[in-house]
């Protein structure tokens, strides 16, 4: 993956006015920090940071940062964006030493979803119980991201972080922690779940009216009257005195 290129510049003044001033003319304020320096106060150009902000690898990534010229590695560490505004108000990032491990978030990514035999022929569907993952690796180990195979999930199975390929030098804070948690299930929807008992009442209750005895004093069905006058038919007619 080609290195994220991040351009900075020293600010030297600082407080709430001097940072509404600078928003005011398309900056970001923004601090670096960590590593063997002190902490630096920095700006960024807001539509250019905006942008990279999108995308998925600035998140989890070392980056290279150029401050006056200089560049350093560094890793984007927080981000606060306006209540309702696409506006970023503040960022920042923590120095990246070579022979220190970092701990970071990567996203996870669900591949085969499709042909999983839950969803292809059970009719489930996936549920990401997780979508990153809290690692510790060198800098360079560090991944883009972690793929989480789908293809053998079936009904009310479940992936779980011991089931992962875990890149070589990476770790999984929770395994480490002995903590297994669950990263995706396969679940029957629930609406399907709820309308099941539904239609087997409804069938139930049609094959107890079709067994049902008559109630008293009802009217006899149309069938019944049908018979009874057929019969009537096929009775002999008798005479008054018994001559025919």
């Amino acid at each position: 993956m080609a290195t994220i290129e991040v351009n900075a510049v020293s600010r030297a003044l600082q407080g709430t006015g001097a940072s509404r001033r600078l928003r005011i003319t398309g900056k970001v304020p923004g601090i670096i920090y960590g590593g063997d320096h002190p902490a630096k106060n920095v700006e960024f150009d807001h539509n250019g940071l905006f942008h990279q902000l999108k995308q998925e690898a600035f998140h989890a990534s070392i980056l290279s940062m150029t401050v006056d010229g200089k560049k350093e590695r560094v890793l984007l560490r927080d981000v606060q964006m306006h209540p309702w505004k696409q506006l970023i108000l503040h960022v920042d990032f923590q120095r990246v030493s070579a022979n220190k491990k970092v701990h970071m978030k990567v996203p996870l990514h669900f591949i085969n979803a499709d042909i999983a035999p839950g969803v292809k022929t059970g009719g489930g569907i996936v549920s990401h119980v997780m979508n990153e993952m809290d690692i510790t690796c060198q800098p360079d180990d560090l991944p883009e991201y972690i793929e989480v195979d789908l293809q053998t999930l079936e009904i009310g199975a479940a992936v779980h972080l011991a089931d992962l390929k875990i890149p070589k030098g990476v770790e999984s804070v929770q395994l480490t922690r002995g903590d297994n948690a669950v990263v995706a299930t396969v679940q029957i929807p629930r609406a399907m779940v709820e309308v099941e008992p539904v239609v087997a009442a409804v069938a139930a209750e049609g094959a107890a009216v079709e067994g049902a005895a008559p109630v008293a004093g009802a009217a006899p069905a149309a069938g019944a009257d049908a018979k009874k006058e057929s019969e009537k038919k096929k009775e002999p007619e008798k005479k008054e005195g018994g001559k025919k």
